[in-house]
């Protein structure tokens, strides 16, 4: 068992700051720190794209160069990378004052999403003390500086070093989704922070995918490991000029995990009770998004719906492209009219984006068929009442108008969520 259900639930989500202990779950010493080095493994093709060079919008000049071995501020000894994401590569470093080890995330050159997360951060470092246990289940901010380069500047953020994230943790297992208690005990911890980031803190995440809700280290033994194997195995990496791209090294797998922390705040909103634009991953975008109408904090309880699918189900809710793969509105609202049946008319002559798929009575005119698809017929796991209770958890959240959403609060009493 990962977690321990009646470790973590209780029916309200303002309950004492020490409701959650600070310690892992699961504990296990750590090994003895050992003093680094570095060696230098046969160098990779310089022409063959690495990690982050695979992105599209990759540039030499807008990635720093992170060099292992390499020491910011002073303080933070770069061990090894984790990993990159689509503006930033993340490394695990060792606070030479604290003689901890840390998350170092290093954004691309005068990112937005960067300035975005710090901002978002400085915020939540503000409200200060609070009861509310959700607030306990946000990855912290530890330290933000800037570095410079010949290129220019490059923000940075320090944070507790975390393991596995829900979506590697998923994939790991053979059936690819994970069993109905884990689900449930993740969506705990996610309803809860969220409730704490929409009612007192006014942030909006939107964002809520697998990759950013990553797993307290319960063994800490494994960063010691990563540490010894970079040592005696150096990660491979290509050297073009002054600069050098690494191979990420995976942190071994345990059994042994804390609790799950929501991440990444680089596409967060604050400061106002509805928004415009596009947000979210294509696929997890809600309705009011695709429509190009105002959206709020529910867009964050649209995203809770399709990555609780996505985590027990196998297969996305919702794809949104054509037979050529290729992104189509088109083809997302009608999988969401099969799914939930037509959209609300006021919300259709409300956006003028809407007159594409819709007459002026809000019937479907769209260039393809409405599939034969439901969400009983796509259900998979689970019979009877469980059954039951499962689709009408995702109902409350799968909804056309976002005001018939229930809340991050009023979902933590879901019968679903509750049940052994």
């Amino acid at each position: 068992m990962l977690l321990t259900r009646a470790s973590i639930f209780r029916p309200s989500p303002r309950l004492s700051r020490h409701f959650f202990s600070r310690r892992p779950l699961f504990q296990r010493p750590a090994s003895s720190v050992r003093n680094f080095s570095q060696s230098n493994p046969p160098p990779l093709d310089p022409t063959e794209r690495l990690e982050e060079e695979t992105l599209p919008w990759y540039s030499p000049t807008e990635f720093y160069s992170v060099k292992i071995g390499e020491v910011f501020q002073s303080r933070y000894r770069v061990i090894g990378k984790l990993g990159y994401g689509g503006y930033s590569t993340v490394w695990l470093c060792r606070d030479l004052q604290k003689h901890e080890y840390v998350t170092l995330k290093v954004f691309e050159r005068n990112s937005a999403e960067a300035q975005r997360e710090v901002e978002t951060y400085h915020h939540l470092n503000t409200l200060g003390t609070t009861d509310h246990v959700g607030a306990q289940l946000i990855r912290k901010e530890l330290d933000s500086f800037q570095v410079t380069s010949k290129e220019g500047s490059f923000g940075c953020l320090v944070h507790p070093a975390l393991g596995i994230s829900l979506y590697g943790f998923r994939t790991q297992l053979r059936a690819k989704v994970l069993p109905e208690s884990i689900v449930k005990m993740a969506l705990i911890h996610l309803l809860l922070a969220l409730d704490y980031l929409h009612t007192e803190a006014g942030i909006v995440h939107t964002d809520i995918q697998g990759k950013n809700i990553m797993m307290a280290i319960g063994d800490p033994s494994i960063l010691a490991e990563f540490e010894e194997e970079e040592k005696s195995s150096p990660s491979l990496r290509k050297s073009v000029g002054d600069r050098v791209i690494y191979a990420s090294r995976k942190l071994r797998k345990t059994k042994h995990h804390g609790r799950p922390m929501l991440c990444d705040f680089g596409q967060a909103r604050r400061g106002s009770d509805t928004y415009r634009g596009d947000i979210q991953p294509y696929i997890y975008r809600a309705p009011e998004v695709i429509l190009r109408m105002p959206w709020n904090e529910k867009a964050d309880i649209w995203n809770v719906g399709l990555l609780t699918w996505d985590l027990f189900e196998p297969g996305h809710l919702f794809y949104g492209r054509d037979p050529g793969k290729k992104k189509s509105d088109t083809h997302h609202i009608a999988d969401m009219i099969a799914i939930m049946g037509a959209p609300p008319k006021e919300m259709t002559q409300n956006s003028a984006y809407a007159t594409e798929f819709f007459d002026d009575k809000g019937g479907w005119k769209g260039a393809i068929k409405i599939p034969s698809i439901s969400l009983e017929t796509l259900e998979e796991n689970l019979e009877g009442e469980p059954r039951l209770l499962f689709l009408q958890f995702l109902r409350k959240m799968l909804q056309w108008k976002p005001e018939e959403r229930m809340s991050a609060r009023e979902l933590l009493d879901d019968p679903w969520l509750r049940s052994p």
